[in-house]
């Protein structure tokens, strides 16, 4: 439930704070919240268009019921911190009569919910109050266990008191190992869990509306959403205009806002000290502004922290991805920016490369996204740009310097435009389909290369990961079903599903009142070799060690994902299928990585990764937490020092030998360069 989880928070992008005050600028947290008079009829419409439109045409029935209620109450209190057995076995009532509720546009059941949650956090707050009035004893041999998914919910008040005791004392433990001494911590963590509080009290009638609009429309699948109307506007507004800030996008994972995706040419990416799965533990402004905890907050509040104007400083205080909450944060600086369709543009690079006894010469497109200027090429603009304009100049750019190949890099490709994709593919072969369609209808609509000519016909390898997704799927699906050249990194991402945005003030007229967005899934993906690329994605050829688990990040981590299935197969002429070449290729590879001190670092992490994944307790004793972030530093820091030594060792061997091997700093690009030189040398001798 999680991934649906971090879904609601990021739709919801309203600031609550904004929208929660009274005539008088007051915020009444004890108000009860009730439906909009219009609330029954926009839910009717969105139930028909759910039921009847999306590409499943699901049936509104008792099952459907059971899992709304679940979605609802999990998006509400996923760790079982504020409603207690009897809360949820009074609603359990009606939780096989959610299906009944939405066809007549009863919305009761969920503001009922609500208001009780509303009831539990106001008490909660007070009893954390308290819990901070004394320093808490860190001799005790006692453990935090904050995994709470497979834990039962309370039945008394006191069971609850306990798990929140524990909690915030494993909060102040922390702290105090990071040297804050009691005062600050109790005023740091009062504010911390005050504001998160504050904040979902802060709701209006709409914001829960939309709670119970997206339990409803993400029990469908996940990629189907009720946008309010002011979430509606802030959509548009986002789509609109240039990222300001630090350039990554963000998402909530439980309570900690995190690093979903590092965008190409922005600040962090810059800073090459910002990760994928990092998390944001405070924020500061300017060189000594006070850092602000947010550990908790809502994705839309801590963006509203780090955003600011062009040349500003943002402080960051992060807790690693391989990091346990118990580990050492560490705070980054970064210098805000506009990040421009132009920094996320193709981008290009040369590597040069010592392999086998032979030199290469290799080049590398980086295509961040599948862009296109709709606006400019409809107004007749002749240098409008593309991605795949874009992509045929470093093409030719790169064609003279003389590469022997090409490395297309779509780490980090969200997708975009599915036009794109298709023409990209059309770069690399003559002609034929490239993706199949099949709409809600069953009517099956097959893509094709809209260029009878190939614009390059040289080696090529094509690198993705688990962040490759929709539109980078596409692409590299058509290359590897065409056998036009090798694929190289992680298991995709496997969304493969297509989705429309319908305007409810097209279907709802009512004076002066704004209705919202329903976003629709309406056709799917399939490859040219008839496999959809849902819930699968693409597997490479050579598949790198990773860190994330399918069931964690993608499309699998959706509890109600649409599932994977077939359709026949296009007609398609493969250029090669290199089953010839791939066990040679796959035997060099490992014996590389084997002795490759970064890949060795890249298992040890995921070995780490995987055993604190499994941690399901935490001391909280002092002494025992002291040694716990003794040991990590040290391993931490005996690293660093090896990959010094190493880097300075290399320099020299360049230097004294001029070995010609490349220093990229990024060593699955490196590697990658080397599968491709492999090709090179068995295909072409």
């Amino acid at each position: 439930m999680k991934k649906l989880i971090a879904i609601f928070i990021l739709i919801y992008t309203a600031v609550a704070a904004q929208h929660a005050l009274s005539q008088n600028g007051i915020i009444d947290t004890n108000k009860v919240l009730v439906p909009e008079s219009y609330h029954p009829r926009v839910n009717q419409v969105v139930t028909s268009i759910l039921t009847n439109y999306h590409y499943l045409k699901t049936d509104l029935n008792d099952s459907l019921s059971a899992i709304i209620f679940d979605n609802y109450i999990n998006t509400l209190d996923h760790s079982k911190l504020y409603f207690l057995k009897s809360d949820i076995e009074e609603f359990r009532k009606e939780r096989f009569m959610i299906d009944d509720y939405l066809q007549i546009g009863n919305v009761q059941f969920a503001y009922k919910v609500f208001n009780r949650y509303k009831e539990r956090l106001n008490s909660r707050i007070k009893s954390i109050n308290n819990l901070l009035k004394k320093e808490f004893d860190y001799t005790v041999d006692e453990y935090y266990e904050p995994d709470r998914d497979s834990s039962d919910w309370s039945v008394k008040m006191s069971e609850l008191d306990e798990i929140w005791r524990k909690r915030i004392k494993n909060d102040a433990l922390n702290k105090k190992l990071s040297g804050d001494d009691w005062q600050k911590t109790a005023e740091s963590l009062s504010k911390r869990y005050s504001n998160f509080h504050t904040v979902i009290l802060q709701y209006k009638s709409e914001d829960v509306f939309q709670l119970y609009m997206n339990a409803f429309a993400t029990a469908i699948d996940p990629h189907t959403s009720y946008f309010s109307p002011i979430t509606s506007e802030n959509f548009n507004i986002s789509m609109a205009r240039s990222l300001e800030g630090i350039g990554a996008q963000l998402t909530s994972i439980d309570g900690y806002t995190t690093i979903v995706k590092v965008i190409k040419g922005g600040p962090a990416d810059k800073s090459n000290n910002l990760f994928e799965n990092d998390r944001i533990v405070a924020v500061g402004q300017g060189e000594d502004g006070e850092m602000v905890d947010v550990v908790g907050w809502r994705t839309d509040d801590v963006v509203q922290l780090i955003r600011g104007d062009k040349g500003t400083t943002v402080r960051l205080e992060i807790l690693r991805a391989e990091d346990t909450p118990d580990m050492p944060t560490t705070t980054i600086k970064l210098v805000r920016e506009k990040v421009t369709l132009e920094d996320q543009s193709v981008s290009t690079e040369t590597i040069l490369l010592n392999e086998n006894n032979n030199s290469f010469n290799l080049g590398v497109i980086k295509i961040p996204a599948f862009y296109l200027d709709f606006k400019a090429r409809a107004r007749g603009d002749r240098d409008y740009k593309s991605t795949t304009r874009d992509v045929k100049k470093a093409i030719v750019e790169l064609q003279k310097q003389n590469v022997d190949g090409i490395i297309v890099d779509l780490r980090g490709n969200g997708g975009g435009s599915l036009q794109e994709a298709i023409e990209l593919t059309g770069l690399f072969i003559e002609d034929g389909p490239v993706v199949q369609v099949k709409d809600t209808r069953g009517i099956i609509e097959v893509n094709k290369d809209p260029d009878p000519s190939i614009f390059y016909s040289g080696p090529m390898a094509v690198l993705i990961d688990r962040y490759s997704a929709s539109a980078s799927e596409i692409f590299s699906a058509a290359i590897q079903d065409y056998g036009r050249g090798l694929i190289i990194g992680e298991q995709t991402f496997g969304k493969g599903t297509v989705q429309n945005l319908i305007d409810l003030n097209r279907m709802l007229r009512s004076g002066d009142t704004e209705f919202g967005n329903v976003k629709l899934t309406i056709a799917k993906y399939y490859r040219i070799n008839g496999s959809s690329t849902q819930l699968k994605g693409v597997l490479p050829d050579i598949p790198y060690p990773t860190v994330t688990d399918p069931g964690e990040v993608g499309e699998a981590s959706y509890p109600s994902a649409m599932k994977w299935d077939q359709i026949s197969t296009s007609y398609y002429d493969r250029y090669d299928n290199f089953s010839d070449y791939l066990p040679e290729i796959l035997e060099r590879h490992n014996n590389r990585i084997d002795k490759d001190i970064e890949f060795q670092y890249m298992l040890e992490d995921i070995r780490e990764y995987k055993i604190n994944k499994e941690k399901k307790r935490f001391s909280l004793r002092e002494s025992v937490r002291k040694v716990e972030r003794e040991e990590a530093e040290l391993k931490r820091k005996t690293r660093e020092e090896e990959r010094q030594k190493r880097s300075e060792l290399k320099v020299v061997k360049k230097n004294e030998v001029n070995a010609g091997e490349s220093d990229l700093g990024d060593p699955e690009l490196e590697e990658s360069g080397r599968i491709l030189a492999d090709l090179i040398t068995l295909k072409f001798g």
